[in-house]
């Protein structure tokens, strides 16, 4: 049959013998081309998990919305996945990624719109930088102070504009377009490379692409590390006037930065495909006699064809719809193909949850800063999971791993990762110290949600607001909420170097009557030091969890190349990325963030009123909550496994009793042919000698 007719092409014996080159050029370059592409996507979307906190407190909202915007991208995929995977298969498949990679770099750009639309950004703070001491237990109810405003006067037209327009709406529609741009990238370039490479060589080639994509997160959070360290603002505001550091829980950095930086990179990465051809001379080594039978099992009706498809060189878009409906059918008729996307949702919603909170939980748990969190995840954490799936694919080359091994080995690693990720309980810190919401006046350990318990009698004339958040550290080793809460009545220095001091709360909580001066200085008082000492450990177990499971994802992947008809790869590709896109990488991120949002113990306030980003977690409620759903969606997904393995089992022995009984039904016509010759033989003996005549007058 002709590849121009869009069909399967059978092995033909003659061309058996013809050895083909090990890659052609233009495969080669779209080898280095379509990792480029998945570098820059994964760069970019690296790049907004590592912003998560940042984007929460620049415009004021909770992990839950935090979490409808990161979905947002998955919204986008979900709007033209199945028809650019059908429809992009029978069409120039290059050019179709390069129109994907210009459509991201769009949306990249158009999410860090929003800061150059809106003003400056202000943190409610109770230093006032022109002087040198002020009163911080005033007698009636203050104003909160914001950076860049007068202490006396908040504007309401800003209020207003402020309340009527909401512009992480742009983060939101800029991650929309730039889940439309990545659609055609993954389906459209893995079944490029599946069609034209060799066999042998898929799987690397597959892994060497899959390990790039791993790469790229690596810059990503590298980016998100640098760019968390400059403030938001910088180059517009005075440095010296800014009084938080980047381990404040109100510091924002410059989070616009990064995503200009990676939309050239994106838009970049579309030139080199307008340059490849539509197809590519079809490698002639894929015999179905030469691969193993357990690997050819799901090519149901075609037990003599290859894994390859070779596109229709004019698509007629009426047929092609037309066979549309029909063609999923079939796909959603394979239940093998069913249960693999019952447990790649479950596994995806566990673990999009658990890599875009985890900056996050590093931060709350551990008390590190957002840049280290960042710093951390690229270089740690990432490169652990691309050399384990760059060596999944190396390990299955060389082992040649079937359909049967390779779901055992993925099954495997994934069980393993699971054992040793139950250690991350045991990996607890204690809740920071803070006045009136984890410790009481009285010196007790507590857990409050009220703003009342954040008065005592220490500070009830000073009239302070139970909103504010302006954290400083006693003398005491204890965080209190703002300096007025503390009772701090007077100041020395200025910006940064701000000390307060006469704090009557401050050492309340120990036996005995105050002496001296009990001071205060700004932030947060740091963990304790057996929270640093756990923290090295839960780094080693992340960096040894992730390697293990990764391992399972080349030969994982490969599965569900391989459980596919050759024709409905484009569509059975599609599918798997908008099953687990809408069904994971929509839902998990904001049921995550929703659950997290119920551990949060002080809420921030907006510049016009209304609760803002959380400040802090209840440490030991987020890690219950957060490893919780992480290892309890994983626990679920093993239960479909099980079934998989059985049905996989079943179908392979019905394959070798059909192959058996096609054998023993040649051979039992072969011997019927020679009993039926050999009794033709005697019934003419016996003839002859009955009738010797005969035999004379012949």
């Amino acid at each position: 049959m002709e590849a121009a007719k869009g069909r399967w092409v059978p092995e033909s014996g003659s061309s058996s013998s013809k050895a083909q080159p090990t890659c052609c050029p233009n495969l080669k370059i779209f080898l280095a081309a379509l990792s480029f592409a998945y570098f820059a996507k994964a760069l970019s979307g690296s790049y907004m998990k590592s912003t998560i906190t940042q984007l929460e407190r620049r415009f004021d909202i909770p992990s839950y919305l935090i979490g409808i915007i990161d979905g947002s991208f998955e919204i986008g995929n979900l709007l033209v996945i199945a028809f650019v995977s059908y429809f992009g298969a029978k069409l120039h498949r290059p050019k179709i990624i390069s129109t994907g990679c210009i459509l991201m770099s769009l949306g990249t750009f158009l999410i860090a719109m929003p800061h150059f639309i809106i003003g400056r950004y202000q943190f409610e703070t109770s230093v006032r930088p022109a002087m040198n001491t002020s009163s911080y237990c005033p007698s009636s109810t203050p104003e909160p102070l914001h950076t860049g405003s007068s202490p006396s006067v908040l504007p309401s037209v800003g209020c207003e504009r402020e309340s009527s327009l909401s512009m992480w709406v742009y983060v939101l529609l800029g991650n929309v377009l730039r889940g439309i741009g990545e659609t055609p990238v993954q389906p459209l370039g893995i079944s490029y490379i599946d069609d034209y490479a060799h066999a042998d060589n898929a799987a690397l080639y597959i892994g060497c692409v899959q390990t790039i994509a791993i790469i790229g997160p690596v810059f990503g959070y590298l980016l998100g590390s640098l760019c968390a360290k400059i403030y938001v603002d910088v180059g517009f505001v005075d440095m010296e006037t800014i009084t938080i550091t980047p381990s404040d829980a109100r510091w924002v950095g410059a989070w616009w930065l990064g995503y200009l930086i990676a939309g050239v990179i994106t838009l970049a990465s579309a030139v080199p495909f307008w340059f490849l051809p539509r197809a590519l001379p079809s490698p002639e080594d894929r015999r179905e006699d030469e691969s193993p039978l357990e690997q050819a099992s799901f090519l149901k009706d075609a037990p003599t064809i290859k894994h390859k498809y070779m596109p229709e060189e004019l698509a007629n878009f009426h047929d092609m719809a037309k066979e549309f409906l029909p063609t999923l059918k079939s796909l959603l008729g394979d239940p093998l193909y069913c249960i693999y996307l019952c447990v790649a949702i479950i596994q995806f919603n566990s673990l999009i949850g658990m890599v875009t909170y985890k900056p996050k939980y590093i931060e709350q748990h551990y008390g590190q800063s957002a840049s280290k969190a960042n710093f951390l995840m690229g270089i740690i954490n990432i490169p652990a999971v691309a050399l384990g799936m760059f060596l999944g694919g190396v390990i299955m080359k060389k082992f040649k791993f079937g359909i049967m091994a390779a779901a055992k080995f993925a099954f495997g690693t994934s069980l393993l990762g699971y054992f040793l990720s139950l250690f991350f309980f045991a990996m607890g810190c204690e809740n920071a110290k803070v006045m009136g919401i984890t410790v009481s006046y009285s010196g007790e350990d507590m857990l409050s949600y009220n703003e009342s318990s954040l008065f005592a009698n220490c500070n009830l004339a000073c009239m302070c607001s139970g909103k504010d958040w302006d954290p400083v550290c006693g003398d005491d080793g204890i965080t209190y909420v703002s300096p007025c809460l503390g009772g701090c009545t007077a100041s020395n220095g200025s910006g940064k170097e701000t000390v307060f001091g006469h704090c009557k709360c401050i050492g309340a909580a120990e036996p005995g009557p105050q002496t001296g001066n009990l001071t205060a200085i700004l932030g947060q008082c740091p963990h304790r030091s057996s929270c640093d000492s756990i923290f090295p450990y839960f780094l080693a177990l992340s960096v040894i969890t992730s390697f293990i499971i990764s391992l399972g994802g080349t030969p994982g992947y490969m599965l569900l190349i391989r459980c596919i008809k050759p024709q409905l790869k484009s569509l059975a590709l599609g599918l798997y990325t908008l099953a687990t896109r809408t069904l994971a990488g929509i839902p998990a991120p904001i049921y995550f963030g929703a659950f997290i949002d119920t551990t949060c113990l002080k809420w921030g306030q907006k510049r016009c009123g209304g609760p803002g980003a959380c400040r802090i977690y209840n440490t030991t409620a987020y890690r219950i909550v957060y490893l919780g759903l992480t290892l309890g969606l994983r626990t679920i997904s093993f239960f479909p496994c099980i079934l998989g393995f059985v049905l996989l089992r079943r179908h392979l022995q019905w394959e070798q009793r059909q192959q058996a009984l096609s054998n023993g039904g040649t051979e039992s016509e072969c011997l019927r042919k020679e009993e039926n010759h050999t009794l033709q033989c005697e019934q003419l003996l016996l003839t002859l000698e009955c009738n010797p005549n005969r035999e004379t007058r012949l």
